[in-house]
């Protein structure tokens, strides 16, 4: 039977050289939490559920019950996942980017961080915090903080605003001593203006000022495009399991 850890950091062997942000927050006691016991836990944050050690069929059958996107640490995991979970699963490809610090152009970012015309950058305060969770399009750049005073000591968010109107954001899907991991959204209506490219230059320039790094994961080939396009590089595919609804 395998129980929430409430030392998280004892699982960290087996987690040892897996450079996943999330499982970072969860080790480290910020966020999320991590169950298991001996030689096997799953890291559970959010949609994300990591699984690392030992593989186990309840600990699959655990993270399918509490998020939507399952990552094997190695092919034993993935079988273990596949004969546990079955046709509520399927496979998924996402995209690694690499961590380099130093990669970032400043005087680039700060050109592509201009919105256009008729749109405005807003930093993420106490207000905009709970109105980016009224909607579902916007929901994930805060939904994973418990509240605005988390929000502000470990996360960071920028608004793309037209009017008063909320349009596209890059914030903080989750938060690491030394760092956030990047959640762009923009509103379905509004995509392909330019919006994503501002919001997370300006994102990254935040980051940049605080002395954080803004770690990127991409969930398609369209969030790799612009990933590459505000200066990270592109590190390998991985597989995931995306539980059926």
């Amino acid at each position: 039977m395998f129980q929430k850890l409430e030392t998280p950091g004892q699982a960290a062997a087996l987690f040892e050289g897996w450079e996943e942000t999330m499982i970072w927050s969860c080790l480290s006691g910020t966020m999320g939490e991590i169950y298991g016991g001996g030689t096997s836990a799953v890291a559970v944050l959010g949609d994300f559920a990591f699984f690392a050690g030992e593989p186990s069929g309840e600990l699959a059958r655990l993270g399918a019950g509490r998020c939507h996107i399952l990552v094997p640490q190695n092919d034993g995991w993935a079988g273990c996942i596949r004969q546990s979970c079955g046709e509520k699963v399927r496979p998924s490809t996402r995209y690694a980017i690499k961590k380099e610090p130093g990669v970032f152009d400043r005087a680039w970012l700060e050109r592509a961080a201009l919105p256009p015309p008729g749109h405005r950058l807003q930093a993420i305060d106490e207000g905009w915090f709970y109105r980016c969770r009224r909607e579902g399009w916007s929901e994930d750049m805060t939904a994973q903080y418990r509240d605005w005073e988390q929000f502000s000591r470990q996360g960071l968010g920028v608004l793309v605003l037209r009017g008063e109107e909320l349009v596209a954001g890059a914030s903080s899907y989750s938060g690491w001593p030394g760092g956030i991991e990047v959640e762009i959204d923009t509103r379905p209506d509004c995509r392909r203006q330019g919006l994503a490219t501002a919001a997370g230059a300006g994102l990254i320039l935040a980051c940049l000022d605080r002395g954080w790094y803004p770690s990127w994961d991409a969930q398609n080939k369209e969030s790799l495009g612009l990933a590459e396009k505000l200066g990270y590089h592109f590190s390998h595919e991985y597989l995931v399991y995306l539980v059926e609804e």
